[in-house]
């Protein structure tokens, strides 16, 4: 787990002290992501600057890595969990080794298979090589977008940047322009739907492609992986013993380490499900926690009660709302782009406490989206009855329940039974309407829909399930912009490697196979998960209601957090994109009950923080701290 950043010329270039310094400069800002080391490459064409956090083969595994006589060259983010087997399958070919590391390893693959290796790597991952000898960068990303990779192309400077991290990008641009297209998205989703940010024309390589780039020809993206659901008949008992399988070999190669691995511990099954199964190949495995003083706000109880039943020890954290108001805007700067998912903090939180105990942490993110554990994907089992219903008659319902006041029980329902999932269901989130927006932004885009995001998923998998095309949609939406955004940039935000044993390869060839009746049977969600979790997990967990990261955001806005986030609302300068004053006016509704905004509020709010981040330049982040302390 690390930090890169790699410029590819279209020109031969011979770079200059002062060249090298800004690059390193940029290389710098990505600290966070690897502490322990730094490295350069340099040539006419590629420059290639790295950040280390050592996992694996901490003496020799150093980047840049050379192969192949310094024919190729790599810098890597993530770690191949398959690497032990994919060398010595490698080393039966003839192929030879100078260190231990799965660095390596890609670039023995790159050298005997070119980008048919990706095929082969199960992990996660962000990566360049650059092929001295035929004059060609080639990158990719992992399947589920665990790993981030962000470029820009600069056509004026004949140049092409890649980077973990937007930061190191934005430092070699004057006056990067704020994309309006992803600001009206953003407003629905609450994040930047990939492969956009929010800044133009910087973008993110989508997972499960890989790129060629040669100097003088245009960037090259292909597809090699997409989510695909192909659901079989079997016994139940035949479905838990493939899964309890399949998760006993990916926590196992998930914990493959040179330095101590920890696992996150809620209140949830994914998360006691993966420490339970951790603790049988590492017995004192140490579990971190964290919640809010905020009775109904805290998972510590259940956490500490999971993890006595389990045998494994639990160190957790309480957060204070004068702590998250305080961290917020350092957390909006780790973060490269608004992120309105209020469970983001408390991440930021215990990703600080578990890096002082360990440098790796296994965590349970994925399992809902592969298993079918959000409460919305037994809506069409609720919603079935409009099935039968003519399609005149589905339309008459639905101007008869414009007619009903908001609020009026039955209104949403009828609403939602008549309209279509491909317009009603964008993922799981769903913040402002279209009719919200017009009035919130100062400059609204009738020619900018939602459905811009949503339609070429719902086109691929229009021969699902219902359920199963709710699942499709947020793999290759909430998933990579929401879940793993922020848990990429939340643990590195501290230096800490998160590893998901739910995405994994072999968990995802189980998971796609099973039918959506073995997914919300027995009106619960992941039915066929929690049955494989029988005996694993403990009794209280099983079948306890999903909270995940409970934030009491609602009843903070209106109380300890309301001067903040009038102050912010006030002081922000985003007056040429935003309504403030209808903003003050939803925020003073808020407190006075007059409907709950707190997810909507929360959402602008993080955008403006954001932009005075990295627009307004507000604060600056001292990167000698460790924890990067804000200075106003």
């Amino acid at each position: 787990m690390c930090g890169f950043i790699g410029c590819v010329h279209d020109q031969p270039k011979e770079f200059s002290n002062e060249d090298r310094d800004a690059f390193k400069e940029r290389n710098h800002l990505l600290t966070h992501r690897g502490p322990d080391d730094e490295g350069y490459y340099f040539d006419e064409h590629v420059q290639f600057g790295f950040r280390r956090l050592s996992i694996i083969d901490l003496e020799s595994g150093r980047q840049p890595l050379s192969y192949a006589n310094e024919r190729y060259w790599i810098i890597f983010n993530g770690e191949i969990y398959n690497y032990i087997e994919l060398r010595e399958e490698l080393q039966e070919k003839g192929m030879e080794f100078a260190t231990e590391s799965d660095t390596e390893v890609i670039l023995a693959l790159y050298d005997h298979y070119k980008e048919k290796s990706v095929d082969k790597l199960r992990g996660m991952f962000a990566f360049l090589i650059w092929d001295r000898e035929e004059k060609l960068l080639f990158g990719a990303r992992d399947p589920f977008g665990i790993k981030p990779l962000y470029y820009y192309a600069d056509p004026d400077k004949g140049c092409t940047f890649f980077a973990s991290e937007k930061k190191a990008i934005l430092h070699a641009l004057e006056n990067p322009a704020l994309n309006g297209r992803s600001l009206q998205q953003y407003l629905t989703f609450q994040y930047v739907p990939e492969p956009y940010t929010m800044h133009e024309k910087i973008e993110k390589l989508l997972p499960g492609t890989y790129f060629k780039k040669r100097p003088g020809k245009p960037l090259e993206i292909f597809t090699y992986w997409k989510a695909e659901f192909r659901p079989a008949l079997q016994p139940e008992e035949k479905w838990v013993e493939e899964i309890r399988e399949a998760m006993f070999d990916s926590v196992k190669v998930h914990m493959r380490s040179d330095v101590p691995v920890g696992s996150f511990l809620s209140g949830g099954i994914d998360s006691t499900m993966i420490a339970a199964i951790a603790k049988e190949f590492h017995p004192r495995i140490q579990t971190f926690s964290v919640g809010f003083e905020r009775e109904g706000y805290s998972e510590i109880d259940v956490a500490r009660e999971s993890a006595e039943k389990i045998g494994v020890e639990n160190i957790s954290y309480v957060i204070t709302p004068e702590e998250y108001m305080k961290e917020f805007p350092k957390i909006m700067y780790y973060m490269d782009d608004p992120l309105a998912d209020p469970a983001c903090v408390p991440l930021y939180f215990v990703a600080r406490e578990a890096r002082k105990h360990v440098t790796v942490v296994l965590s349970g993110e994925g399992s809902d989206e592969l298993f079918g554990g959000y409460n919305i994907y037994r809506e069409p089992q609720s919603l079935a009855v409009f099935q039968k219903i003519p399609s005149p008659l589905k339309k008459a319902l639905y101007f008869l329940s414009l007619l009903l006041p908001d609020g009026v029980k039955g209104k949403s329902f009828i609403q939602r039974g008549v309209t279509p999932l491909e317009e009603r269901y964008v993922g799981n989130a769903n913040i402002f309407s279209e009719k919200e927006k017009r009035k919130l932004l100062v400059h609204y885009d009738s020619g900018i829909d939602f459905k811009d995001i949503t339609r070429p998923f719902y086109a691929e998998a229009k021969d699902y399930d219902p359920v199963e095309k709710m699942q499709y949609i947020d793999i290759h939406t909430w998933l990579r912009g929401d879940i793993l955004l922020k848990a990429d940039k939340m643990t590195m935000a501290h230096s800490l490697e998160l590893r998901v044993p739910f995405l994994d390869k072999r968990v995802f060839e189980v998971a796609s196979r099973i039918p959506a009746s073995m997914k919300t049977a027995d009106g619960t969600t992941k039915y066929i998960l929690r049955k494989a979790a029988e005996g694993i997990v403990p009794d209280h967990v099983l079948n306890r209601k999903k909270l995940g990261f409970p934030v009491p955001i609602r009843h903070w806005l209106k109380e300890e957090m309301y001067d903040w986030a009038a102050g912010i609302i006030k002081e922000s300068g985003t007056d040429e994109y935003l309504n403030k004053q209808a903003v003050l006016a939803m925020l003073e509704d808020h407190r006075k009950n007059k409907g709950d905004y707190g997810r909507k509020l929360w959402t602008i709010l993080a955008f403006m923080v954001w932009h005075q981040v990295f627009v307004e330049k507000k604060y600056s982040f001292d990167r000698s701290d460790e924890a990067a302390k804000v200075y106003v």
